[in-house]
């Protein structure tokens, strides 16, 4: 008796499990991702309602605005380490430069065949490994510290090398603004300005060609427990808010999580955003 018990607990266990994954939610897969990282500005500085008329709150009427969203850590460059890689790596600091040869976003997507590129604003030249060029800083460019070990140099891009034929993008970029139009230097209104300008005709691009942005910053002003603005804009979406918490580490598994490539550092420990797609057909 007590083994025919057993075995219906394990049998009613497994169909449990089984209806569970045929109901789980499954993530689109967008022909293009570019992911924009801003910088240094909690969530409420960027939501206020005096900016009520920018494009960056137009950008959250059109797309999912996470309410919930958190930096991982301070200063700026682990932040983007975490996204980049799922690990800070070690680094507490902004210091240049580091080099590194483990797993990240890049090499998951090339070992797939797919592509990765970064751009940054103000980088010198193509596959450029300065620490600072004017309002360049390598600090917000993670591609530059695998470059030349894992990742080839053709990867790290100047943002003027972003192509103007949204077809030619790769799987996924990032798109790194330099000090004056992230926020960092320069004000809310030139970072919006900016955004407006580069970015707009690609939103509405990929509301045509299955593909999207993501707009999020690397940490707060030390004054919101690290709560920042986290956008999703694209047609696989749904408009609205969403108060699920959270992370970069959310936000890296989800990008591996588009494109079926196995999780990497805390991202393993970090579910995919969901809730949030449109059904897929």
């Amino acid at each position: 008796m007590k083994t025919t018990m057993r075995h219906l607990i394990i049998l009613t266990l497994l169909a449990l499990t089984l209806i569970q994954s045929a109901h789980a939610e499954r993530l689109p897969r967008p022909d293009h991702v570019v992911v924009v990282i801003e910088e240094n500005r909690g969530y409420s500085q960027i939501m206020d309602k005096l900016h009520s008329a920018s494009y960056i709150h137009a950008l959250a009427k059109r797309g999912m605005l996470f309410t919930q969203s958190y930096g991982v850590t301070h200063p700026s460059q682990p932040n983007y380490l975490a996204l980049f890689s799922g690990s800070t790596q070690s680094v507490r600091g902004n210091a240049c430069p580091n080099t590194f040869d483990t797993a990240n976003l890049a090499s998951a997507l090339l070992d797939a065949g797919l592509s990765f590129t970064s751009y940054a604003e103000s980088l010198p030249a193509a596959g450029d490994l300065s620490c600072a060029a004017g309002a360049y800083q390598r600090k917000h460019n993670p591609v530059a510290n695998w470059q030349g070990s894992r990742l080839p140099p053709g990867i790290n891009q100047r943002f003027a090398d972003f192509p103007q034929d949204f077809s030619m993008l790769p799987t996924v970029s990032f798109v790194i603004p330099d000090q004056d139009h992230d926020m960092h230097d320069g004000s809310f209104e030139a970072a919006d300005a900016w955004l407006k300008k580069h970015i707009a005709p690609y939103v509405d691009w990929a509301f045509k060609h299955n593909s999207l942005l993501i707009l999020t910053w690397d940490e707060d002003n030390f004054k919101e427990n690290n709560r920042v603005v986290t956008l999703l804009v694209g047609p696989m979406v749904n408009a609205g808010e969403s108060d699920q918490r959270i992370d970069h580490y959310n936000v890296l598994r989800t990008l591996l999580g588009f494109y079926g490539l196995p999780a990497l550092g805390a991202a393993r420990e970090a579910e995919a955003i969901k809730g949030v797609w449109k059904k897929l057909k």
